[in-house]
């Protein structure tokens, strides 16, 4: 989940979602009545678990078949977990396993799912996130919605652990995370002794500000489980982040205490939610290397510095394993010592 953009929507914005939703809720009632769209009849004798969650209790239906997903990180989950919704809100940042939605409908952005999109999905399921709870009385009426709390991305195997409690799935979801615990030993094992001396920073850069993210972090819970140490200017739990900075996964920095992004490796990335914000952060990046700062960073004098995607500030199972993906491909292939890089062709030929 992008917590930062969440977060940074503003008054205007949630007054005009406001009114598409009255507005639609409108065109449903009139529709209704008129007996061309009906709603869903919550009804009927359908086999179904209360499961308690943000918004209340729901009955699940047992044998769910059409499920719909209002953001990407549950949808993420979902496809983990071995079921395709029918429709989700497909973002940038479902990008990365493009392959796996073949047939799901994309019903908008993230935080503003497309309302008629979902009605005429007719799902029997809806599941999303406790900030989604302006619509739940609508979409409860389309179908039996459940909206599990995530306060922040640290907290996403609590979330992964809850979608797949709702959905009937626990002993899949227990699989796919001893999956990733044996995937976090194998890389532990393959590291050794480098492990215990290599700190690593995580940064992004956005358009008009640099963020350090923490160790209670989505990514910084996937490092602290890799074994990896962070730098004291990012090594403060979740409480203590809270506590000094009012954030608990991530603080700003200015140009002038970019010393604070320093580690033996940098993890940097420019994701934004539209083109232009996308571009006015690579040109950030950019105008941040030619710093004589930038430049004294130990990492960038040793060649360690790594531009990753976005789904580092992902909040899913699927980026969890995207980001052990990464650990793999930069710590162990090419971090030989804490003085040599050797280049992507020279292993090649070497392999």
């Amino acid at each position: 989940m992008n917590d930062s953009y969440i977060k940074r929507k503003s008054f205007i914005r949630w007054l005009q979602f406001g009114i598409v939703m009255f507005c639609t809720l409108m065109v449903v009632v009139a529709c209704h009545r008129g007996g061309s769209i009906p709603l869903n009849d919550h009804s009927k004798n359908v086999a179904c678990r209360d499961v308690e969650h943000a918004a209340g209790i729901t009955c699940i239906p047992e044998n769910f078949q059409r499920l719909v997903t209002l953001d990407d990180t549950s949808l993420a989950n979902a496809i983990a977990l071995g079921i395709k919704p029918v429709g989700a809100v497909i973002s940038n940042f479902s990008s990365y396993w493009q392959d796996k939605l073949t047939g799901v409908k994309n019903i908008g952005t993230i935080g503003e799912p497309n309302l008629e999109s979902i009605l005429a999905l007719k799902p029997d399921l809806i599941a999303g996130f406790d900030y989604q709870q302006d619509i739940y009385p609508i979409t409860s009426k389309i179908a039996p919605t459940v909206l599990l709390n995530f306060k922040h991305s640290g907290q996403w195997k609590e979330v992964f652990t809850n979608i797949s409690v709702a959905l009937d799935k626990k002993e899949v979801g227990q699989k796919v995370m001893k999956d990733y615990y044996r995937r976090l030993a194998e890389f532990k094992q393959k590291m050794g002794a480098k492990l215990s001396n290599l700190k690593v920073s995580v940064v992004r850069v956005y358009p008009n500000n640099i963020n350090i993210y923490l160790r209670d972090s989505f990514c910084g819970i996937v490092l602290q489980d890799a074994g990896l140490s962070r730098p004291e200017s990012q090594n403060f739990t979740a409480t203590e982040a809270k506590h000094l900075f009012g954030n608990q996964i991530q603080i700003s920095i200015g140009n002038e205490l970019i010393e604070k992004a320093d580690a033996d490796v940098i993890f940097i990335w420019t994701a934004e939610n539209d083109t232009k914000s996308n571009q006015t952060a690579k040109k950030k990046l950019e105008e941040l290397k030619l710093s004589p700062l930038w430049k004294n960073l130990k990492a960038v004098e040793q060649n360690k510095i790594y531009i990753v995607p976005d789904y580092w500030i992902g909040g899913s199972i699927l980026a969890a394993n995207a980001i052990i993906d990464d650990l793999f491909k930069y710590l162990i292939n090419f971090n030989v010592n804490k003085n040599t890089v050797i280049p992507r062709t020279l292993l090649t030929i070497l392999g």
